[in-house]
């Protein structure tokens, strides 16, 4: 499945690699230099870069480019999945996923590779299981470790992978736990474009749930302008606090297989994301 991972820097360096299966030339990140300085911003990097002989799927997260390489064809977004949690994993264990951070913890972050996958496939990837495994760096550990010579790998096997549920460790009890829902909508609405900052804003004002936002536009480009390779990717920020578009409410939660009594909550959250739009 992947072959190898580079991290890149927004600078263009890379200063970080790791191979799984066979060593595969840096060259290969040819490729992945050329599309970035045919994209205007970072963001706009297209995740799926077709070579030759490989495919470089990639993502873009603190400044610092994940590109993973691919022989074979998979499904891109398994591998996308799987580089967002490498890096929700570095920060984490470190604090912060930045570029500083990863060279000055560079054992632990091979460390953590080499567990996350195996032969290329993904094996341990919650965050719960890989503190058992490894141990998060801490200044006495590093003291200690640089005088004995002692490593983070844990010597037992993970609680977390005997339970029925990963993520959690077995025979973990709490006072108080909570469940959370998240549903996630889709919603339209009208907008106004300020040709110098380059913003668009769109001001919603009062909501009628009988009668839900439409958004619709054109994108056009300048006079004279070039046509762009690649189709444009438009960034939106939005989120309202206590509120479902749809009106979707729920009237039920029962929670089973628990003695305690559970406090019972639902909170709608109403959030944008990025939209890709394809000419």
């Amino acid at each position: 499945m992947i072959h190898s991972l580079f991290l890149i820097s927004n600078a263009g360096d890379l200063f970080l690699e790791k191979h799984w299966k066979s060593v595969i030339s840096r060259s290969v990140c040819d490729y992945f230099f050329e599309a970035r300085e045919k994209a205007v911003e970072p963001d706009n990097v297209p995740p799926v870069i077709r070579t030759p002989h490989h495919y470089l799927i990639n993502i873009y997260r603190e400044k610092i480019f994940f590109v993973s390489v691919i022989q074979t064809e998979v499904p891109p977004l398994f591998v996308i999945e799987f580089l967002h949690r490498v890096a929700e994993t570095f920060q984490d264990y470190f604090g912060e996923c930045s570029e500083t951070t990863i060279k000055d913890n560079v054992v632990i972050v091979y460390e953590l590779l080499e567990e996350m996958l195996d032969n290329g496939f993904p094996l341990a990837t919650e965050s719960n299981i890989l503190k058992e495994l490894i141990r998060p760096p801490t200044i006495l550990r590093s003291m200690v470790n640089t005088i004995t010579g002692s490593s983070n790998v844990g010597e037992t096997l993970p609680t977390g992978q005997l339970s029925t549920i990963p993520w959690r460790r077995a025979g973990v009890k709490y006072t108080s736990n909570e469940a959370y829902f998240d549903v996630v909508e889709e919603i339209d609405g009208t907008y106004n474009y300020d040709p110098v900052t380059k913003i668009l804003v769109w001001d919603i004002g009062k909501l009628n749930p009988q009668k839900l936002p439409n958004l619709k536009g054109s994108l056009s480009l300048q006079s004279g302008a070039p046509k762009p390779e690649e189709n444009p990717s438009l960034n939106i920020d939005l989120k309202i606090q206590q509120l479902a578009i749809s009106g979707l409410k729920v009237n039920r939660l029962d929670v089973y297989g628990e003695k305690y009594k559970p406090f019972k909550g639902v909170k709608y959250v109403t959030k944008a994301g990025k939209f890709q739009v394809r000419t």
